[in-house]
């Protein structure tokens, strides 16, 4: 274990110096993620992942199968959409604090391809520090529970919330537990119903089974990890060059100011659900290694 006074230290010397990608430690990293994990072929259910008649086994409730029946199958796309590497330059945008007052917004938009997660705000008034270009957006399906009671009454407000994010593709655990699937398959139906073009996705839950035990070797101990993890681990595969923003665990930033926990809001995470300070370790980590960039001062782009 790292002390949080010592991993600031260490990480305001690295913001000393420039940094840059290191492309043989990058290909390294990113050739150990494709062994253990795959999302080029495997970030999502997909035909040709998960055919016709296919026991798919839950991420959590292992004793839980899901038959994959024509009409479920119809739903997910033939192939993956994007293939290994195949964006310049990536933004995974966490909901962090850290994000406040950080003036990224132009940096985030310029990016090739940005994933964002669990429907956050980009309203005008967030958009200087946080941009608006969406290419993914993941829905924690305990949102639409508690906001939107599980898309069983009215549908449009929900829909209206996705619009927000133009085109992005919608992204969602409907195989994480059982009680995830339904609500999670009424979001295709939902949007279909309105006509969206957003495509709907939903992870494979052995993708994610593989890449919490990755992280888990890497010493992140959590009752599971985070989406932002999920994301920029997806990422580091997809793309060529990962920025990250809004990724910090801590209730003051790296000058020692107090910050809220969400750039949104300061409503706290259920504790011991992640674990978060571990995870960040391991993107400072992966930054002084040149794998990855981590954003945590303010922007001064373009």
């Amino acid at each position: 274990m790292v002390k949080q006074s010592e991993l600031f230290d260490r990480w305001r010397s690295l913001q000393m110096c420039k940094w840059a990608m290191n492309i043989s430690e990058a290909n390294q990293f990113k050739s150990t993620l494709s062994r253990c994990c795959n999302a080029p072929s495997f970030l999502f259910t997909t035909q040709k992942n998960t055919p016709l008649g296919t026991k798919l086994k839950y991420e959590v409730d292992t004793s839980g199968i899901y038959h994959i029946n024509q009409e479920i199958f119809r739903m997910f796309p033939k192939d993956m959409p994007y293939y290994r590497s195949q964006f310049k330059k990536c933004a995974v945008v966490g909901n962090g604090g850290i994000l406040k007052n950080s003036r990224c917004g132009s940096e985030i938009n310029s990016a090739d391809f940005v994933f964002r997660c669990n429907l956050p705000p980009i309203s005008e008034k967030y958009t200087m520090d946080v941009g608006v270009k969406t290419d993914v957006v993941t829905v924690n399906p305990s949102i639409i529970t508690e906001r939107f009671h599980k898309l069983e009454k009215w549908r449009r407000p929900f829909y209206r919330v996705l619009q927000v994010y133009e085109n992005a593709s919608v992204l969602l655990p409907a195989f994480y537990n059982t009680r995830n699937t339904d609500v999670s398959i009424r979001v295709k139906y939902v949007l279909d119903d309105f006509e969206s073009p957003q495509a709907v996705y939903y992870f494979h839950p052995q993708y994610l089974v593989n890449v919490s035990r990755y992280w888990l070797s890497l010493g992140v101990r959590a009752k599971r990890i985070s989406t932002g993890l999920i994301l920029a681990t997806a990422a580091l595969e997809l793309c060529e060059e990962v920025h990250l923003f809004g990724f910090w665990a801590f209730p003051m930033n790296p000058s020692g100011l107090y910050i809220t926990h969400h750039y949104y809001d300061n409503v706290k995470p259920r504790p011991g659900f992640h674990a978060m300070p571990s995870e960040i370790f391991n993107f400072l980590h992966l930054h002084s290694r040149g794998i990855l960039r981590v954003h945590t001062g303010t922007c001064s782009c373009c």
